[in-house]
């Protein structure tokens, strides 16, 4: 492997990619060592992170209420009951949590999910296709501006997930991955995160988790404040949307 040492090429290890001929050594000790990284993050900033956590999502949810009921009312009148889509998750450290959603499939959507693989548009470990037949009226409109991400506001407030963070896949998606791909997650899974403003599921699973790891280096509170006031546009843009 051209332009590493024979420490980085071990350090790089099994189930890590290879660097780029020339790519620096400490640049790859830095990224496959990420929860490194994160444990040098502040104490201070881990305790500020989790105070607006729970004060912006309190906030939200209160402002957001005639949303939230508008929502409930158009699924019961489209496709009844449940409203909500509850599903397991990997969170930080790959521990499950249960990830709520706005309802936004038909009730038989899980079972239709085998079928409709071989049709997958995202690379890697995601799911994701353009028309999915499994998508009702309602749920195009509010898969478009994110509306169906609301009710992770509560994950929030528990804990299981931040406002600003790596978006969460399945369970057994992750479990898939390569431990290189598994570091997105040594830090909590967020609402929003440099995916969500950039393009969604316009841009594929390898560039994601670079997005996620670059996330992970960046950590400030001035970063989150930052893609924060970022996603509100990207919310009612509709590229990567579905």
């Amino acid at each position: 492997m051209a332009g590493m040492t024979m420490e980085a090429e071990r350090e790089v290890g099994e189930g890590y990619p290879a660097a780029e001929e020339g790519q620096a050594a400490d640049v790859i000790r830095l990224r496959t060592n990420m929860k490194e990284v994160y444990q040098k993050k502040s104490k201070a900033y881990k305790l500020t992170k989790r105070f607006f956590d729970i004060v912006l999502s309190g906030l939200a949810f209160v402002c957001l209420s005639p949303v939230f009921a508008i929502t409930a009312i158009a699924i019961l009148l489209e496709d009844g009951r449940p409203v909500f889509f509850v599903q397991p998750r990997a969170g930080k450290d790959l521990k499950p949590f249960k990830m709520y959603k706005f309802r936004s499939m038909y009730k038989d959507a899980d079972a239709k999910l085998k079928d409709l693989l071989k049709e997958n548009e995202q690379t890697g470990h995601a799911f994701k296709i353009k028309n999915d037949p499994r998508i009702t009226k309602v749920g195009k409109f509010i898969r478009k501006v994110s509306i169906d991400e609301l009710p992770q506001l509560l994950n929030i407030v528990k804990g299981d997930m931040s406002i600003v963070g790596p978006r969460p896949i399945l369970t057994w998606q992750m479990e898939e991955c390569s431990p290189y791909e598994q570091q997105r997650l040594v830090v909590q899974p967020g609402l929003t995160c440099y995916w969500q403003i950039s393009g969604r599921a316009d841009i594929k699973w390898e560039q994601w988790v670079e997005l996620d790891l670059d996330y992970i280096e960046d950590m400030s509170l001035w970063t989150d404040a930052k893609m924060i006031v970022k996603t509100v546009p990207a919310l009612f843009d509709s590229e990567g949307a579905y």
